[in-house]
């Protein structure tokens, strides 16, 4: 039988390492996705793909006996510093173990890292005082609207070191919804695709993530402005079959179009040029396209579309309605209207 144990005498380097992460981390929430992705997140930080094999022990907590568990948090790390135990839903098994996770707490070992995810973590328990001085508690909920862009600027810095600026975190909320596992996964593509620059821009979401469906709303708009209904309806329809995450973002990228364009009129009514607000607006690629659009609509027009988003968004969001079927009645209906 092999025998386990924790190294009493670490080198230099290893001691140094050791500190540079908490030894125990404890991932609270009740919403499995958003727990599940921070759960991710941070293994990723601690953990290189390829040292997983070696570096990672994820128990079944109504499997395996906490004994196991702590005598693999004690086996001496192989081809990593570190051995990271990972136990999933484990409300049961801490309230099962409690005393042996007491003493553990007390003195953990330096070079294993043991992460619970759990729904509640009560403060006034001895594992949560004595968390504080050992670990770290990672409480994970959905955050209000106002609250994601800055949820997203600290997880690009944290993830990969890049920065997002607040108007490029508002248009990919716009385009991919509040989702905040899906926005994660848009900005480790991002991150990718930005490749050395340092800074994630609008332009990087446009080229990566909107282009396609920002230029499938604004042709189905086009066909809506000169009457066409079987364009607008065909290219509505193309939307969902060329793109299977349309049904989670097809609203929001009905609305950026359209928040454009209501931009736009508002700066003509005000008798800004149309160059100037081009300019102001970015608007370089079919821009005559785009204006012509503008002109065919009035500003209430534009208004009253965006606010019947906003309610088709609430209907697929609380399960009234499927995308598909609420976008195709919508440009039916602007076209009757």
């Amino acid at each position: 039988m092999r025998t386990k144990y924790c190294v009493r005498r670490l080198t230099h380097d290893a001691i140094r390492m050791t500190q540079m992460h908490e030894t125990i981390y404890v991932i609270a929430g009740k919403e499995s996705c958003l727990v599940n992705a921070e759960c991710q997140r941070l293994l990723e930080q601690l953990l290189e793909p390829q040292q997983r094999l070696t570096g990672l022990f994820t128990a079944d907590p109504a499997a395996t006996p906490a004994s196991e568990v702590l005598d693999e948090l004690r086996t001496a790390p192989f081809l990593t510093d570190k051995r990271v135990v990972l136990i999933k839903n484990a409300d049961d098994f801490i309230s099962n173990n409690r005393l042996l996770l007491e003493k553990y707490f007390d003195k953990p070992c330096p070079t294993g890292i043991l992460i619970l995810t759990v729904n509640t973590w009560p403060a006034n328990t001895k594992l949560a005082k004595r968390l504080s001085k050992v670990g770290k508690l990672i409480s994970v909920s959905q955050p209000k609207p106002w609250q994601l862009p800055d949820r997203l600027i600290e997880y690009t810095k944290d993830a990969h070191g890049k920065k997002l600026n607040k108007e490029t975190a508002e248009l990919l909320i716009e385009l991919i919804g509040d989702e905040l596992p899906r926005l994660y996964s848009e900005v480790d593509k991002l991150a990718l695709f930005a490749q050395d620059e340092m800074v994630l821009s609008v332009s990087h979401v446009e080229s990566l993530i909107g282009h396609s469906r920002i230029f499938g709303a604004f042709e189905v708009i086009d066909a809506v402005t000169v009457g066409n209904i079987d364009k607008a309806v065909a290219r509505a329809r193309a939307m969902f079959a060329e793109d299977r995450s349309a049904e989670y973002t097809v609203v929001g990228a009905f609305a950026f179009h359209l928040r454009r364009m209501f931009e736009a009129k508002a700066l003509l009514e005000k008798g800004i040029g149309v160059d100037e607000i081009a300019k102001r607006m970015r608007i370089w690629k079919d821009k005559d396209s785009f204006f012509s659009q503008v002109s065919k609509m009035s500003l209430n027009q534009i208004g009253s579309i965006l606010q019947r988003l906003a309610a088709i968004d609430f209907q697929i969001k609380t399960g009234q309605t499927k995308a598909p079927v609420a976008m195709e009645q919508l440009v039916l209906n602007l076209l009757s209207g």
